[in-house]
């Protein structure tokens, strides 16, 4: 990797958590039982790396454009630690069926979005 594909990497990680912050304020406008905004984040991230992903599959060759939008841009953008934390919040307020529906559900959506991600990536290129 060269210093300029590193910087490169790094401003994507700083747009992307921008727009995290963006999405995230404007999915949490109206109070829910379920943190939504990170749960929303968290998919969309999934199914645009599963896009990327499936991309570079169909299509090997130069992949720094992987790293810098995959480590970089989706990277500053998906936020698991903060899902996590907000499950363990629920847990913690006695919210147990909330905080198991939010930490299991957005592991098993996002999952499915990534892979719904890379199919559409694959189509795509073939």
């Amino acid at each position: 990797m060269t210093a300029f594909v590193g910087i490169l990497t790094a401003l994507a990680g700083g747009l992307g958590a921008a727009c995290r912050m963006f999405v995230d304020a404007a999915l949490n406008r109206r109070p829910r039982t379920i943190p939504i905004g990170t749960f929303g984040v968290n998919v969309t991230a999934c199914l645009a790396m599963g896009l990327v992903s499936g991309v570079a599959l169909a299509a090997p060759g130069d992949t720094v454009w992987l790293g810098v939008i995959g480590t970089g841009l989706l990277g500053g953008y998906s936020t698991f630690s903060t899902a996590m934390v907000e499950s363990a919040r629920l847990l913690r307020a006695g919210r147990v069926r909330a905080g198991l529906a939010h930490g299991l559900g957005m592991l098993l959506v996002s999952l499915v979005a990534l892979l719904a991600g890379q199919g559409t990536g694959l189509v795509l290129l073939c």
